[in-house]
């Protein structure tokens, strides 16, 4: 076995979306067995069909800014059908809850400094063929989760420790 620092995992995710609330479990799980080892970084693929999505991935981009991104997404995922029928203001209670700067949050909305990023997450996942979420790539490697979740974990952990491996 070689030292092969592992592949970066990308979460390709629409933060009002059930089956990526779902798929933080594989995460946790994941985070749980490689730790830092593992950089899992959230990518930005909000779906037309679910009207507040843009503005959850802007919000949860100030989050990042902010130092707690991940607490954020995660949290607004486990509220992703509150925010479905409330709409933003979840967005920016949520940030106070998670004692965010709530109040920059709601600036950020309104001044679309996080527009560029999500849009560019957006325009990527479409170039690389992203047609839902939630959808991993890891080593080159695009694994749909849309329709079925089932397997996915264990496919990122043979690809990880085939990289570990240096294979």
């Amino acid at each position: 076995m070689t030292d092969a620092p592992l592949p970066r995992l990308e979460f390709w995710c629409d933060l009002q979306c059930p089956d990526c609330r779902t798929a933080l479990d594989d995460v946790r799980a994941l985070r749980a067995q490689y730790g830092d080892a593992l950089t899992i970084e959230l990518r930005h693929f909000p779906l037309e069909k679910n009207k507040h999505a843009y503005a959850a991935a802007e919000a949860a981009e100030e989050a990042f800014a902010q130092g707690q991104g991940w607490a954020y997404a995660e949290a607004l995922l486990a509220r992703c059908d509150e925010l479905a029928r409330t709409g933003q203001p979840v967005l920016t209670a949520l940030a106070g809850e998670l004692g965010l700067d709530a109040e920059e949050v709601e600036v950020a909305l309104i001044d679309g400094r996080h527009m560029l990023v999500v849009d560019a997450d957006q325009a990527e996942g479409k170039a690389i063929g992203i047609t839902g979420t939630p959808t991993y790539v890891i080593a080159g490697q695009r694994l749909d989760g849309g329709k079925s979740q089932d397997g996915l974990r264990e496919r990122i952990v043979a690809i990880i420790e085939a990289a570990r491996a240096g294979q």
